[in-house]
């Protein structure tokens, strides 16, 4: 009996955990489809679904590149849009932002163009502007407004201050201090601090109201502000791309030195024609005068403007320093995130790291006026090149040097041109061995020329005298 007692108890329990496990079970589906239904609905932020259309164009700077050389694409003094906004080290210049929109506002105050009319001019482009970053922002429309009003003012009278449209205080720390200028434009053309160039452009046209005076257009005058960064003859710059229409001022910079608003398309028929076995890189600068190939400086106003013709290779000279290694580092991230445009920084720089691969090529480029290292020491300049040219991914096929390429692999692989090339530089390589070389050849000419006057001696001996 006790036993049956005890069975029947078995059975109850086991019974009552089934029906506990089946209702756990039950309740655990449901917590399951509440949580997966949530995340479903969840939007991505860190990288959003509309960072593939045209419209976005800011993007955060992909991992990858960061590790390489983080401190590129941070701003050092001034944050710009929604990324860096806050930031306890970029305070000091957050805090005159302001002067500077009272300084702008005051002027345009005077023809009836106040304050309000910079927010509502802004809010009523909110969702366009919010639409140009990667990253979701997660401001209240207020505060997006009012930084947005607030970074573009200030970008607008500096440029104006530095293109001497408006005056200014000889004594403002911003112009008197001589390590604060080239800091903040440098930090202008970082690609996680640039708020759209719509933004800039409308807040322009409200400000230059007040003037009465004919003022140039906005890309002019941000052009010849940022060429502060990189000296180059800006006239012609800015001839050619003064109405251009970038998506930002890194953008902006970046085209200006693309050879021609035509050549923004980088495609071209050549591409349709080569073959699947095209050449992904090129010999270094030293390889290159081996073969023969005479390397020499080009006189360009852009550093892109290479040129290969007949065993020559021109290359405009780059003076390398932190301006411009920060610039390509930027531009090659906005050209790796942004499908829309062309990838000509990083045909360039991937053309440079194909020269530079040891030291003693950035003293030949250096020798023959091609390079100017501002940077550091030649192995510096060899890690750069080498850094920045890592995980890329990039279509040579699709690059404007890409029959350049072509046409120096098939010069290399042409037997003659080396054989030549390995003939001048054994015996004409020094002002010695072109000596002995000159001196071997006469000797052999004048041992040719007694051989010939002994063998027609013999064969036709002189006559006897009759």
């Amino acid at each position: 009996m006790e036993k049956e007692k005890h069975v029947l108890s078995n059975q109850n329990q086991e019974e009552e955990e089934a029906d506990y496990n089946v209702i756990g079970i039950l309740e655990m589906e449901s917590n399951w489809s509440t949580l997966i239904e949530k995340k479903r609905k969840q939007k991505p932020r860190l990288l959003k679904i509309s960072a593939g259309n045209s419209s976005c164009c800011i993007f955060r700077v992909p991992q990858s590149l960061v590790e390489i050389n983080e401190k590129a694409y941070q701003p050092h003094i001034v944050s710009i849009g929604p990324y860096h906004h806050g930031k306890e080290h970029l305070e000091m210049i957050q805090e005159h932002k302001w002067r500077f929109l009272d300084s702008l506002i005051g002027r345009t105050e005077s023809v009836g163009v106040g304050v309000n009319d910079y927010f509502k001019a802004i809010a009523s482009k909110e969702e366009r502007i919010r639409e140009c970053y990667s990253e979701t922002t997660e401001v209240n429309s207020n505060e997006f407004v009012e930084m947005m009003v607030l970074d573009g003012c200030f970008i607008i009278e500096i440029l104006c201050i530095v293109g001497n449209i408006v005056p200014h205080d000889p004594k403002d720390p911003f112009f008197n201090m001589s390590w604060v200028f080239p800091f903040l434009m440098r930090d202008l053309l970082r690609l996680e601090n640039q708020i759209p160039f719509f933004v800039l452009q409308t807040l322009f046209d409200l400000s230059m109201t007040c003037l009465d005076k004919k003022v140039p257009p906005l890309a002019q005058l941000a052009l010849e502000s940022l060429d502060y960064v990189i000296e180059r003859p800006a006239d012609k710059v800015l001839k050619r791309y003064s109405n251009i229409e970038p998506v930002h001022l890194l953008d902006l910079f970046r085209l200006s030195f693309i050879l021609s608003p035509q050549d923004l398309n980088e495609k071209n028929d050549l591409c349709l024609e080569m073959k699947d076995s095209f050449p992904k890189t090129i010999p270094s600068a030293m390889k290159l005068h081996v073969a023969g190939i005479i390397i020499k400086a080009r006189k360009s106003d852009s550093l892109l403007d290479i040129k290969f013709d007949n065993g020559v290779l021109e290359i405009p000279l780059l003076a390398i320093d932190d301006s411009i290694s920060s610039f390509f580092l930027n531009c090659v991230a906005f050209e790796q995130c942004y499908s829309n445009c062309s990838k000509h920084i990083t045909s360039y720089v991937t053309f440079m790291s194909c020269l530079i691969n040891k030291p003693s090529d950035v003293g030949f480029l250096s020798d023959q006026n091609i390079m100017e290292n501002d940077l550091g020491t030649d192995k510096e300049v060899v890690r750069f090149f080498s850094n920045i040219s890592k995980d890329v991914a990039f279509d040579f096929q699709q690059s404007y040097l890409s029959k350049l390429f072509e046409n120096v692999n098939e010069h290399c692989r042409n037997q003659w041109h080396v054989r030549w090339a390995d003939f001048k530089y054994t015996y004409f390589n020094t002002p010695w061995s072109f000596i002995s070389a000159l001196a071997a050849t006469m000797l052999l000419l004048l041992t040719m020329i007694q051989a010939y006057f002994v063998i027609y001696a013999y064969v036709r001996p002189p006559k006897p005298p009759s």
